[in-house]
């Protein structure tokens, strides 16, 4: 089961080392490049004034953010829904570099930095997929034919969930999604919303993407092709329960 985390941000500025702050976070959980609808966003008091140019981009104003929680009181939530699995960032230099500078303010309590190296970076996917193109998320989602008339201001969730779409097609579009794979998922699907309570982690089970029709049909197929197909040298006799 391959777990990973679309992430997003919105911020007080451009520029982390000179004191712009983090905003607002959202993450989107994929297992095996689907989305699960376990989400992850919390809204943050920079304890600084909004930039004109951010707030055009995002509309969170400083009155808005001024009885949310600071980034100490969200950290453990945020590092405790990512866990080790591998983070998906749209231009991550930009995401990363606002977690470190927010990592590091916490000194030695704070988490370990994130390796860059380690993050899945769509933007160097598109450039490299499609190069010499406009590759911003709202171009990709044009080319890509992805829906974003829900959006009319940038939102970490928002952005987190489309750029999730968009992460698919850059590895191949909803095909890699149609295998006969086990999915992880959770019932009925949870959502960790801005409040600022406690993770509590919902029971979850495996399920079959193939309905019990679909497979007493293989299973006859299956038969046909004689007492050692090949097809079981790769499939075990349980891959359809």
């Amino acid at each position: 089961m391959l777990r990973e985390i679309v992430l997003d941000t919105e911020t007080t500025g451009t520029d982390a080392k000179n004191g712009d702050r983090l905003i607002e976070i959202g993450c989107v959980e994929l297992i095996n490049h689907i989305q699960t609808g376990v989400t992850f966003h919390r809204y943050v008091n920079p304890t600084r004034p909004v930039s004109q140019g951010a707030f055009g981009v995002h509309g969170l104003s400083d009155a808005f953010l001024a009885d949310k929680p600071v980034f100490s009181a969200i950290v453990d939530d945020f590092v405790a829904f990512c866990g080790d699995s591998p983070l998906v960032i749209h231009n991550a230099p930009f995401d990363v570099g606002f977690l470190n500078m927010e990592f590091a303010r916490l000194g030695d309590s704070g988490p370990p930095q994130i390796d860059l190296g380690a993050v899945v970076d769509t933007l160097q996917m598109a450039r490299r997929k499609h190069t010499g193109a406009s590759n911003s998320l709202d171009a990709l989602c044009v080319r890509y034919g992805i829906d974003t008339t829900r959006r009319t201001k940038h939102g970490a969730l928002l952005d987190a969930q489309i750029l999730a779409e968009v992460y698919i097609e850059l590895l191949g579009g909803k095909q890699t999604s149609l295998g006969l794979a086990m999915v992880e998922a959770t019932e009925p699907a949870r959502a960790i919303a801005s409040g600022d309570g406690p993770i509590a982690v919902e029971p979850r089970r495996l399920r079959n993407r193939l309905d019990p029709l679909e497979v007493s049909q293989h299973a006859a197929f299956v038969a046909t092709l004689g007492s050692s197909p090949i097809w079981r040298d790769y499939v075990s006799e349980n891959d359809g329960e």
